[in-house]
């Protein structure tokens, strides 16, 4: 580093005159005192002292200021910076300066450009250095914010930067936002872009996500989504194989440039984990092939749920829904019936409580609650019963079912602790519904078409035809409307107010449980010729859904509920533990623990928060980083209970080869820095190099010491007149 000093002033000649005159004025005046008082040495020196003092003020009054230029003895630097991230190895780059068109890797076409030998022309004015960006590491990612801020950081005689990349990032900030920064330092971002902005043909399989667990015999919906980039549809033949030898087959017509999805449906035949491989066909013009199979796992175990069902008087939809319960293999069912002409609550058979579970413990044994044309009144149910079916659900991951009956005895569970969890708003003039002499019908809405609920039939065709046939009913709870965060699967077919047609089957979340209304009694019509087909399928549905995240992984004394069930990378998985003792007590002061093993081997442990309460629930949560199948061992430090299951991450990895360049992300970089993107091609090649050469070289850093208002100037400027004013008062003059 070089330096140079200068003297300069800022002034103008009306000052400067000024000043000049000022000081021929001063000095006559001190040379007339001088004569008058006969020549004496000690004045002549005071007056000389007095025109010191006034010229340094002269001076000062046209503002000198003392100039220090730092030259640096270095080359400036330009900063060369490409990526290396996986998004790099997509094959659509014609490799520059090839004897023959030829399509190669964009990291393989960007090695021109990263040979110094590219750049020896411009070493005699610059030095440019080479620095590589882009982590593979676990998780990979790439990001552009960081490189370009940190670069400016490194180097002090940063002229510009050169940025080779395709545009793509998926990690960090956004770099725009590190354009904005280098503009306001002066650097600008020239821009090479690698990679075509066109998608290469491909076929993706996209998703694969089947339920983490299933039943032995019991259907399982396993869907999948396919993203087809050619530019034509066609037909094709999707294959899933199980890793017990079983093969279904779907065939399906792909949209061209656009996304398909379906389902396959499969049947587990016996216990245990399976892993699910789904397969497309690799098409002819097709560059890519890799992504075009996908695994996932998934358990399969015998189920024994418990469903409680409470009810006044036994009216048909009762008789024929706990009969139905009743043969179902997998169901065991507990009934209570709040009959006006018994002795006391309870039933014949050996199905019948006697009384409402009066513990935490008892009902939560039950996975689902069936409440019917019941409410608070002497002898049915009491404010703590309320209390804990809301808990079960909140806290338990428990399914309440309201289906009310012409009594109208559910109206009074609206005043009760249940009022948040009815999914609609009752017609509280009209308790007892409405009855009609003409059968009507349940039409499905659009979610009503989709949900796992309704499926009657195999096809989406077949289920709309099947919903159209089925036998109506003569009766329907009154209702309003449908209570925001619900979701209706099924609406009256003629009946309809300001709010639109009635929903009569609704579903809602609630806490980490689930909540339907069904607002007929007509379902057990459904059986008319058909016998269970279309009654006993609906309703074990309805159960398997509502008990499915209770279940998916349970102890003798540990339970677990994880949501979202199948997390994409970068989302936060919840996890909700309830522990119990041996004697199935909650227990509410635990050191529970989550370790959780990822794909690539690492481990997290996450200490489980109590939540307030009586029903022993802990709470965690999980980021989800890695896509593919993690591990996961719940403990409790109290009763040395341990519970170990898995849960499948889906989603794509952050870098893809086969995605296409982003050249809008480099042309805003360059566009903020008041530079220009040029494509990655070898005509191209000279024009950065003339870009980067008529780049201005920066000048000297200045710093300016203004001497006219520097505190030590005036010091000692005050000091010549205390000098002065002391002297003369010593030589008796004033």
């Amino acid at each position: 580093m070089t330096m140079a000093h200068q003297l300069q002033f800022t002034t103008t000649w009306p000052c400067i005159a000024f000043s000049v005159g000022l000081m021929l004025l001063a000095t006559g005046l001190s040379f007339y005192s001088w004569c008058r008082a006969g020549h004496g040495n000690v004045l002549g020196r005071q007056e000389l002292l007095r025109l010191l003092i006034i010229g340094c003020v002269l001076v000062l009054l046209n503002q000198p200021e003392w100039i220090l230029k730092y030259s640096p003895e270095s080359k400036p630097v330009v900063a060369v910076l490409w990526d290396d991230s996986g998004s790099m190895q997509t094959e659509d780059q014609v490799m520059p300066y090839a004897a023959e068109p030829q399509v190669v890797p964009r990291s393989e076409a960007v090695q021109f450009f990263t040979n110094p030998a590219f750049w020896q022309p411009l070493t005699e004015r610059l030095n440019v250095v080479l620095e590589s960006f882009g982590n593979r590491e676990d998780p990979p990612g790439s990001n552009l914010y960081e490189p370009l801020t940190q670069v400016a950081q490194r180097y002090e005689n940063l002229l510009g930067i050169v940025l080779i990349s395709d545009g793509d990032w998926n990690a960090g900030r956004p770099p725009v936002e590190a354009a904005t920064q280098l503009r306001r330092m002066g650097l600008p971002v020239f821009t090479l872009l690698a990679g075509s902005p066109r998608p290469l043909p491909d076929l993706n399989l996209l998703q694969l996500d089947p339920p983490t667990s299933g039943n032995v015999g019991k259907t399982v919906r396993i869907p999948f989504t396919i993203h087809n980039s050619l530019p034509e549809a066609f037909a094709t033949t999707v294959t899933l194989t199980t890793s017990a030898g079983e093969t279904l087959q779907r065939d399906l017509v792909l949209a061209a440039r656009g996304t398909t999805s379906d389902a396959f449906l499969w049947t587990p035949p016996a216990e245990g984990d399976f892993t699910l491989s789904v397969t497309v066909p690799r098409h002819e013009d097709e560059r890519l092939a890799d992504n075009n199979h996908r695994q996932a796992s998934i358990r399969i175990h015998r189920e024994q749920l418990r469903v409680l069902l409470v009810e006044s008087y036994p009216r048909w939809e009762y008789r024929y829904l706990r009969n139905a319960l009743s043969r179902d293999p997998g169901i065991d069912v507990a009934c209570l019936l709040y009959h006006p002409g018994l002795e006391a609550p309870g039933g014949g058979s050996s199905d019948y409580i006697k009384e409402f579970p009066a513990s935490i413990e008892a009902l939560a044994r039950y996975d689902v609650v069936f409440l019917g044309d019941v409410g608070l009144e002497p002898g049915q149910l009491t404010v703590e019963d309320c209390q804990r079916i809301r808990g079960l659900v909140e806290q338990q991951a428990g399914g309440l079912i309201f289906m009310p009956g012409l009594r109208g005895r559910q109206a009074s569970l609206i005043e009760s602790t249940l009022s948040d969890l009815y999914p609609v708003v009752l017609d509280s003039s009209q308790p007892g519904g409405w009855g009609s002499r003409t059968p009507a019908t349940l039409h499905l809405t659009d979610s009503g078409r989709r949900s796992l609920l309704t499926k009657l039939a195999d096809t989406n065709d077949q289920n709309a035809q099947v919903w159209e046939n089925l036998p109506g009913f003569q009766w329907h709870a009154a209702v309003q409307r449908a209570k925001a965060g619900t979701e209706t699967l099924a609406v009256h077919s003629e009946m309809s107010n300001e709010f639109g047609r009635l929903p009569l089957l609704v579903t809602k979340p609630q806490g980490a449980g689930k909540v339907l209304f069904m607002g007929t009694d007509g379902a057990w019509r459904w059986r008319k010729g058909v016998e269970d087909l279309y009654h006993y399928r609906f309703w074990g549905q309805v159960i398997r859904w509502m008990a499915y995240q209770r279940n998916m992984a349970r102890g003798e004394t540990l339970r677990l509920v994880f949501t979202p069930e199948q997390p994409e990378i970068g989302q936060t998985l919840s996890l909700q533990a309830h522990v119990m003792n041996q004697s199935g007590e909650p227990l509410n002061q635990a050191d529970v623990q989550a370790t959780i093993t990822t794909p690539g081997g690492t481990t997290k442990t996450l200490r489980m928060r109590a939540e307030t309460g009586e029903w022993g629930t802990y709470q965690g949560q999980f980021q989800a980083e890695m896509a593919g199948k993690h591990r996961l061992l719940l403990a409790c430090t109290q009763t040395e209970a341990t519970l170990e299951t898995s849960f499948l991450v889906q989603g794509q990895p952050r870098e893809q080869t086969g995605k296409p360049a982003r050249p809008e992300v480099l042309e805003e970089i360059s566009r903020l820095t008041n530079a220009a993107t040029i494509p990655l091609q070898s005509e191209n090649s000279s024009l950065i190099l003339d870009q980067l050469r008529k780049l201005p070289l920066p000048p000297p850093s200045t710093k300016r010491l203004q001497l006219w208002n520097h505190p030590l100037v005036a010091a000692v400027l005050g000091g010549l007149l205390v000098l002065f004013w002391v002297w003369r008062k010593a030589s008796g003059l004033t």
